[in-house]
């Protein structure tokens, strides 16, 4: 769309889930992100679930201006808790700006960071993001994150990855850290 200044024209896009246990699921989004940045690529960063700034999302706003970044999220985890009507608000507020991100030609890469998370949490069902993955144009690059992906959702995408915990630092107590973690 708007970059490709290393690219010879528009290039096909593909979806990638990341998924897994594992840690490194958004930090992979955001090695694409980084990378379409050096390649003169403009990407959309959308986070579900989180909704306060930690190392990257301010380091995106403030140093990469070819990327946008919105949450949608309260900033607590959901694991086990029935989401409130301001949790499902807020998904349903990152679906509409998501889809429009996808559709608006403005964007050659578009992260949906936790959307995986956001499935299974029960904010929305996954056919809402298999619709987006319907919209997108053929030259958008599309990543959904986050654990626990649905089987529809993987058996759609080009690329899955799972990241698989075999040993953190977190199990023995550990709390995340600005600028490694967070």
């Amino acid at each position: 769309a708007q970059g490709q200044q290393l690219l010879k024209g528009p290039m096909k896009g593909f979806v990638h889930v990341y998924t897994g246990n594992g840690k490194g699921k958004t930090t992979a989004a955001l090695g694409l992100v980084l990378r379409a940045s050096g390649a003169g690529l403009r990407s959309y960063f959308c986070q579900f679930i989180k909704g306060r700034d930690t190392s990257e999302t301010i380091a995106l706003r403030d140093r990469f201006p070819n990327v946008t970044v919105e949450q949608f999220g309260e900033g607590r985890f959901l694991r086990g808790n029935k989401p409130s009507e301001a949790d499902i608000e807020l998904a349903r507020r990152g679906l509409t700006a998501l889809t429009a991100a996808v559709s608006s030609g403005d964007y050659d890469l578009v992260v949906a960071d936790e959307a995986n998370c956001a499935v299974a949490a029960g904010l929305f069902p996954v056919d809402e993001l298999l619709r987006i993955i319907d919209s997108k144009s053929e030259n958008v690059e599309l990543v959904f994150t986050g654990r626990g992906a649905d089987a529809q959702l993987i058996a759609r995408a080009d690329l899955v990855t799972e990241m698989a915990a075999i040993k953190h630092y977190f199990d023995e107590g550990q709390s995340a850290r600005p600028g490694i973690e967070e």
